[in-house]
């Protein structure tokens, strides 16, 4: 399983001035970037259903010149809910309540399907009323072009291209995209491996897209590329990781030791052990 939210707090929380640059330019103009705060991160409960919700991100900003503060709340949804819109104006609510500053919320619709416009207010109205029309920010990426974004010189670009409106057969060539815009934005190792993990867990190729994919990389003169090849090499290595831990789980299901398989895929102890409890857990 994919944990969408991790991927997406990890990369917004590390890219936030970029992410602002790049789908809230006004916003962007308006901050004072070296102000920016992020909050702890809200959890709160649903009194009717009993889950537990966690905020993603929430980050505080003074505006230029000026002493007031206001507060960026971010939200990453990837599954369609029809009472999401609900669940926005709740946060919003109790962030209000608490911090008794303005908030600028904005959402992440960040599912393949439905490509459909996803309601992006809250309201509650009668007949002679208008009580309440709560609205959020939206970015839909699943109807975003990732055309749009091959000139963005912009790490979120980079990483988010692969989540847009991308047809089956342009799967290989956006991700080649999406490195060749890597390479050229002149990161430090650790920022640039989170884009080109991001990039590889929703950009999966199966062996048929990934010779295309090498075909277009060559095109694009990409392959002798320094960074290009400090990418793949990590690729490469996360791919026989997960090939040495399937392996392992297959022989815990046989009922084979921990030395054993430690022998057998060289992975340590604490890595087997790991799996086993997750195992146990399934089962």
């Amino acid at each position: 399983m994919i944990d969408h939210d991790r991927l997406f707090k990890e990369l917004i929380s590390t890219f936030f001035i970029e992410f602002i640059d790049l789908f809230l330019p006004q916003v962007a103009s308006e901050i004072d970037r070296d102000t920016i705060q992020f909050l702890p991160q809200e959890v709160f409960t649903d009194i009717t259903s009993g889950d537990k919700k966690e905020i993603d991100l929430l980050a505080k900003v003074k505006y230029q010149q000026q002493d007031t503060f206001f507060l960026i709340h971010i939200e990453n949804q990837s599954y369609t809910e029809s009472e999401f819109p609900k669940r926005m104006f709740k946060y919003f609510a109790r962030l209000h309540e608490k911090y008794d500053l303005p908030i600028y919320p904005v959402v992440i619709f960040s599912f393949d399907k439905p490509k459909r416009p996803e309601p992006q207010s809250y309201n509650v109205r009668f007949t002679d009323l208008n009580v309440l029309e709560f609205n959020f920010t939206a970015i839909q990426l699943n109807r975003l072009s990732w055309r749009d974004y091959l000139t963005q010189k912009n790490p979120v670009a980079a990483a988010l291209m692969a989540k847009m409106n991308i047809p089956v057969k342009e799967r290989p060539q956006v991700k080649a995209e999406c490195l060749r815009l890597l390479t050229t934005l002149k990161l430090d190792p650790a920022r640039m491996q989170l884009i080109s993990r991001f990039v590889d867990v929703y950009l999966d190729l199966n062996s048929v897209e990934e010779e295309i994919f090498m075909a277009a990389v060559d095109k694009i003169g990409l392959s002798k590329e320094e960074v290009y090849m400090e990418i793949t090499t990590s690729w490469e290595r996360k791919a026989a990781q997960k090939t040495r831990e399937e392996i392992a789980l297959n022989m815990l299901k046989m009922g084979m030791t921990v030395n054993e398989i430690i022998k057998a895929t060289g992975l340590s102890t604490e890595e087997v052990e790991r799996l086993e409890a997750s195992l146990q857990e399934e089962n």
